[in-house]
């Protein structure tokens, strides 16, 4: 399958409701005949909730909201067109404003592969929901990035610190970590 097809299904399983108000938006302002007035370039609006990421990448590319994201990848494991039944690499990742997780996914049935995104604003607090109960595998990856980045997974059997000792102050994957003790600045 290739990614504009892969794209296409997952696209249509969160459509964009706001999509529908514009055209509905577009073409009443069609009917209005007799003003000479030309509308004005509508800005276009994703038909989906989902987003689509161009980095040059052979593989598929997925940016979600934290709402849909349990559903999103629910969804890529029990649907038959898609079956992504391995999850093969969980990883933090701290984006300066933004706390988030990287999902790559490969379906051992089609042979096909996406990556997932998912992102959350609060630094302070971060949770995402886990996905522990779709692959079992992201137990302790999900443990890791919680050690490290310190976003905690909502539904977690066993979220506690995996490396760290358990009175470490801060994650240290963090950009804005400091430790004046055990970092060496050079």
């Amino acid at each position: 399958m290739t990614n504009e097809a892969l794209q296409g299904i997952i696209s249509s399983w969160f459509p964009n409701p706001d999509a529908d108000k514009v055209s509905e938006i577009t073409e009443n302002s069609d009917v209005e005949d007799g003003s000479e007035e030309q509308p004005e370039a509508q800005k276009s609006i994703n038909p989906s909730l989902l987003e689509f990421i161009e980095e040059g990448s052979q593989f598929l590319n997925v940016l979600v909201q934290p709402e849909q994201f349990y559903a999103l990848m629910s969804q890529l494991k029990t649907n038959e067109e898609t079956c992504f039944d391995y999850l093969f690499c969980l990883s933090g990742v701290d984006w300066g404003e933004d706390l988030g997780v990287v999902y790559h996914l490969e379906s051992t049935i089609h042979r096909h592969i996406i990556v997932v995104k998912v992102k959350t604003e609060d630094r302070e607090n971060p949770n995402l929901d886990s996905v522990c109960d779709i692959w079992y595998t992201a137990e302790f990856h999900e443990r890791e990035v919680f050690d490290f980045f310190g976003i905690k997974f909502n539904n977690h059997p066993n979220l506690k610190r995996l490396f760290l000792t358990e009175d470490w102050v801060g994650f240290p994957l963090r950009k804005d970590y400091v430790d004046e003790i055990n970092m060496v600045i050079k």
